[in-house]
């Protein structure tokens, strides 16, 4: 069985070949994102193993199934980046890995929100430039304060119990409320009491038509003054455009992205030396109160070992007749 990664890296090679020698699958990595006019490289490749950001429109799509492909065995849990309607017209089988490390993505969650109250960042600049005052960088204990978790996911219980384990209040949204965050005290309650009454937002929820800039201009002015916005979840869970006016006028007084809208362009490579051509995102980087990273919240050892893991399993159990983690809506 022949399998392409496109948008691959060193840590995805490095965690596939550790992952391999049970399936001895033939493993072809392609450093290019899968578009329109890269999806010729998948030619002859029965199994394509994208990324988040590639392209699976339904032109991609047909040029894939023209050129052989029969699975599409996505390294992610999201798929709405898949025209999922086309691929079953197709005959295009779409799998993806559900759940790997919670604790990855929530744990990356809580060193934005420290770093975000410490203001570690301009800490470290500071003291590796000699300067060791201390002006500017007073925090707030986070025992006591409201933290508002919206997805009740893995990850967002992973997230909620680690906030629980600062003395932290939990408030949670989710329409389908997981049993867990009860079980640490938080409360479900409506979007727009958690909006009001949190210190802390951290979105961990899905990417959909119901949660498309969940976060906008008008949620934003629903949140307490000040409060900290936190994404690791999607991009375009916020409108980007509409941060920037909170952030100016001091009613978000903290933003952590690890993911950004229109991040398939810029993220996953090296532009030091080239102009920054995403006006809204070199804005961002202007705020001493804003920490973006470059989608890395995934990015763990353990994370890497079991996505790698759960697409070849994936790709196994497809080619024995029997698919599983099929996404079939």
């Amino acid at each position: 069985m022949r399998i392409i990664l496109f948008s691959s890296q060193n840590y995805d090679r490095d965690s596939f070949l550790g992952a391999n020698p049970p399936h001895g699958f033939e493993l072809h990595f392609q450093q290019t994102a899968l578009r329109t006019d890269t999806a010729a490289l998948a030619m002859g490749f029965e199994v394509v193993c994208p990324f988040v950001n590639d392209e699976l429109s339904r032109p991609v799509l047909e040029h894939l199934a023209a050129g052989g492909t029969r699975l599409i065995a996505l390294r992610s849990a999201g798929y709405n980046h898949v025209d999922l309607q086309a691929a079953r017209e197709l005959g295009l089988t779409v799998v993806r890995v559900p759940a790997y490390s919670p604790h990855a993505v929530a744990e990356h969650a809580v060193g934005l929100v420290l770093a975000l109250n410490r203001r570690l960042n301009r800490a470290y600049n500071r003291t590796r430039e000699g300067d060791f005052s201390l002006h500017g960088l007073t925090g707030f204990d986070l025992y006591g304060k409201t933290v508002g978790v919206i997805g009740s996911g893995q990850i967002g219980a992973v997230f909620a119990r680690i906030m629980q384990g600062f003395g932290c209040t939990l408030l949670a949204y989710d329409p389908y409320p997981n049993p867990a965050i009860e079980a640490l005290g938080g409360r479900f309650v409506a979007l727009d009491e958690l909006l009001g009454g949190a210190d802390i937002i951290s979105l961990h929820c899905p990417l959909n038509d119901a949660t498309w800039h969940l976060i906008d201009e008008h949620s934003l002015q629903r949140m307490k003054r000040g409060a900290m916005l936190i994404n690791t979840g999607r991009g375009a869970l916020v409108d980007a455009p509409a941060l920037i006016e909170a952030l100016k006028s001091g009613q978000l007084g903290y933003l952590g992205l690890d993911v950004y809208e229109e991040e398939a362009e810029i993220f996953f490579a090296d532009r030091s030396d080239q102009p920054l051509q995403d006006d809204v995102l070199a804005r961002l980087l202007t705020f001493p109160n804003v920490i973006i990273t470059a989608h890395q919240a995934f990015l763990t050892r353990e994370a890497l070992a079991a996505i790698a893991a759960t697409t070849l399993n994936n790709v196994a159990a497809w080619q024995a007749g029997a698919p599983v983690n099929q996404v079939d809506r």
